[in-house]
């Protein structure tokens, strides 16, 4: 009973500290937690998590350095009246074990939710009152490091969303998140099954779908402006397949050269979308 006690005395006023709110623990003391499921690590990724009213929050694990720097995300949930746990204190091998050999987690991990999942109607009924709109599409991009570095350029330069392959697509947490540095909170991607059926969809909504292969004979430059475009990107090596390929309205490719006429395909989406969100209507 005295034990009890004596712990009770040592428990945070959550009137005198934001972060007392929160249930953090006033000596920081690491504490250990084995077998802890992290689905998002890095510190842009967790931030734009806990900051999401979307996003249900199971637990948070961060080192005593990076709670230096999490004030701010803390700040912002409180004030949105989030409900979110009390942040864990841990030691940064905790957070070595619990992800991926060789990532980046950066002192922070989060056990969540996936965010609700959308399909390509809800991004094409999103998109109805605009006048200008891209979509992504995504035929067997599987690297979750170039799907990550694509969904952060989507969310730069403007994208209503991104379509992909359920069959051949990484999920939306873990390095792809790293990678996509928040960008999963805010860009919409629908997995669906059959992508040639989905390019009929978006293409009866009214978008015109643009086949980023390096056999086209135009290049972007060339195409005339359109209002709503849907960019299609293949895996590399292979390209996109025959079948959504053939759905396209047309092919284009990038104007490169050699002696390196080639380039990764997060890359190619970064400058496909930087041409046609900045081509004049």
């Amino acid at each position: 009973m005295k034990n009890r006690k004596n712990e009770h005395k040592s428990r945070p006023n959550s009137k005198n500290s934001p972060r007392g709110q929160r249930g953090v623990r006033k000596d920081r003391s690491p504490q250990k937690r084995a077998g802890a499921n992290i689905d998002l690590f890095g510190v842009h990724a967790v931030v734009e998590a806990w900051t999401n009213p979307k996003r249900h929050i199971h637990a948070l694990y961060i080192t005593n350095n990076a709670l230096d720097g999490f004030d701010e995300a803390l700040k912002i949930a409180h004030d949105r009246g989030l409900k979110r746990p009390s942040p864990q204190i841990v030691d940064k091998s905790m957070l070595d074990n619990a992800t991926p050999t060789g990532s980046v987690h950066q002192g922070i991990g989060l056990s969540c939710q996936n965010l609700e999942g959308v399909d390509i109607d809800d991004i094409i009924r999103a998109e109805e009152t605009k006048d200008k709109s891209v979509i992504l599409m995504l035929d067997q991009v599987t690297d979750p490091h170039n799907v990550g570095a694509i969904i952060r350029s989507a969310c730069a330069f403007g994208a209503a969303g991104m379509v992909m392959q359920k069959k051949h697509a990484p999920d939306l947490k873990g390095v792809l998140a790293k990678t996509a540095c928040g960008g999963v909170e805010h860009l919409p991607v629908a997995y669906e099954t059959n992508l040639t059926r989905s390019l009929e969809t978006l293409q009866a909504a009214g978008y015109f779908a643009v086949g980023l292969d390096e056999r086209g004979e135009q290049t972007l430059a060339q195409l005339p402006a359109c209002l709503k475009t849907v960019l299609v990107l293949g895996a590399e090596g292979d390209g996109i397949r025959r079948l959504v390929r053939e759905q396209c309205d047309v092919l284009t490719r990038l104007p490169t050269h050699e002696p390196i006429a080639s380039l990764n395909v997060s890359n190619a989406a970064a400058v496909a979308l930087y041409s046609v969100v900045s081509a004049k209507d």
